[in-house]
């Protein structure tokens, strides 16, 4: 009998050199590739925000990506947000506005 995967939530914000560098996309396009809900935008402050659902490998590895970041970012802080998502997170992932 397979077992049930659980699935989990990511609802973090990156600071550090995250805009103007193909962060946004660099995220969509990992998070699609791994299956996964949900969205990123950028934020007034020079900061991003993302959320994610899915598997919870499949959200890890999104987070180690965000850790790393595409070439030309330099990420200082992957910093958890508190609380839960207030609505269920739509596929496939996108770039908010």
């Amino acid at each position: 009998m397979e077992r049930q995967r659980a699935v989990v939530e990511l609802h973090v914000r990156i600071t550090g050199t995250v805009q103007g560098v193909g962060f946004r996309w660099f995220v969509r396009e990992r998070a699609r590739r791994l299956g996964l809900a949900g969205w990123v935008r950028n934020m007034e402050d020079g900061s991003l925000e993302v959320a994610a659902s899915g598997d919870e490998q499949q959200v890890e590895l999104l987070r180690v990506e965000l850790q790393r970041g595409p070439s030309g970012s330099r990420v200082k802080e992957v910093e958890d947000l508190e609380g839960p998502m207030q609505e269920p997170l739509a596929a496939p992932f996108e770039i908010a506005r």
